[in-house]
């Protein structure tokens, strides 16, 4: 059997990336098996996924996928550089032939390749604090630095799907994973945070749609994701959003020290003291975030900061190398993809989470973090729901 990995969120699944995966297949060969490394209950950009993630993994199973495995929360929920390498690590910790596959704006896997080595120069790293000195932005400053570097190549950088594919190729590079080939799929439907085309639609705009109790979101979704929502809906477990934890989250950031602020990831050249006077100041989330995002720190990283505050995240804690690989669901082609992987695995394979309790200790932190995650995510549903979910649902199976 051959496989292909796609490192996903699916917030929520939809008629995007149902293509996604038949045109990987088409790549690859029809035989191949989809092998989803997904983001569970918060994801990346520092918010809770719309869907919990079982209900999430069981979309991307009957939209194609075999076998979904979970991108810990403390990488899940990181930047998009911590994200991506995490992503391929999990992968590449199968020790398997995987062809990753993923969505570009650009479609030409030599060009992202160019770009990837050239953030990996010895130049490079100077370059971006000279202008982050500046006062610009990480990503401006890398921008600028690879538009002295590369000329009209760095453009690539200014695309959100680009800007990933190019960070997974980083990694690949970096850490020596010849196994993973890296393949892209030009994105031809819709822009990332776009609107509606042609039939299509971004996660992003399907997520507003859903927020606003509009019937119009299921159009661009697979039927049985679609189902899947409603059902949640239906039990108010669904949509998932902070403001039912608005009040909570404000309590915590109020209850923190500057000390505390600058343990977290991504907290650096004082930024501790900017949290730190909005957490007194604030009445709201979106205010807190306003009082402290400026020109230099964007909104989506002050949005994972205060994530990270209420998870209980430290930076520390995301430099911890992956400890297991933990299943979301799979079906039968995905039961003999863990079969043929079990003996050959780098990591413990995690299928029922009581066997979270034998991991070694660094992995039981992680673990217990997902744990907690979980029991938070629980609180902002539109009704809470008990403690402890986490060690109770065994992975989907449709077999």
């Amino acid at each position: 059997m051959k496989y292909a990995g796609i490192i996903c969120e699916y917030n929520p699944f939809h008629l995007g990336h149902k293509a996604h995966i038949e045109l990987t297949r088409l790549i690859t060969g029809d035989d191949t098996g989809i092998i989803c490394v997904m983001s569970g209950n918060f994801v990346q950009r520092g918010e809770p996924a719309v869907m919990a993630k079982h209900k999430r993994a069981a979309a991307a199973l009957l939209g194609g996928a075999d076998l979904v495995l979970e991108l810990p929360t403390v990488y899940a929920v990181s930047s998009a550089e911590r994200f991506c390498s995490a992503g391929v690590e999990l992968l590449a910790a199968l020790n398997i032939p995987v062809t990753l596959s993923f969505g570009s704006e650009g479609g030409d896997v030599e060009e992202l390749y160019s770009v990837a080595e050239g953030l990996l120069g010895s130049e490079t790293g100077n370059l971006i604090s000279a202008e982050l000195k500046k006062g610009l932005s990480y990503p401006a400053a890398r921008q600028a630095a690879l538009e002295k570097l590369l000329g009209s190549r760095a453009g690539l950088l200014k695309s959100p799907n680009n800007t990933l594919g190019i960070e997974y190729i980083k990694a690949i590079i970096k850490n020596g994973y010849s196994r993973i080939r890296p393949v892209t799929v030009k994105r031809v439907f819709t822009e990332h945070n776009g609107g509606e085309n042609e039939g299509y639609a971004p996660a992003s705009y399907i997520r507003d749609l859903m927020e606003r109790e509009s019937e119009d979101f299921a159009r661009y979704m697979t039927a049985e994701s679609a189902e899947l929502y409603k059902g949640e809906v239906s039990e108010k477990r669904a949509p998932v959003t902070l403001k039912n934890f608005e009040r909570a989250v404000l309590y915590r950031l109020r209850q923190m020290t500057k000390e505390e602020f600058a343990a977290l990831p991504d907290v650096t050249e004082g930024l501790e003291n900017r949290l730190f006077s909005a957490a007194a100041d604030a009445v709201s989330y979106d205010e807190f975030i306003n009082l402290v995002k400026t020109k230099r720190y964007a909104m989506s990283r002050i949005r994972r900061i205060v994530l990270w505050a209420v998870l209980g995240v430290t930076a520390q804690m995301q430099k911890m190398p992956m400890e297991y690989i933990r299943v979301l669901g799979f079906n039968e082609k995905g039961r003999e993809i863990l079969r043929s992987v079990k003996k050959s695995a780098a990591l413990p394979i995690i299928t029922k989470p009581a066997s979270a309790k034998k991991i070694n200790e660094k992995g039981r932190r992680i673990f217990d973090l997902e744990a907690r995650a979980t029991d938070i995510y629980g609180i902002m549903m539109p009704s809470a729901v008990p403690k402890g979910g986490e060690w109770r649902e065994n992975p989907v199976s449709l077999i």
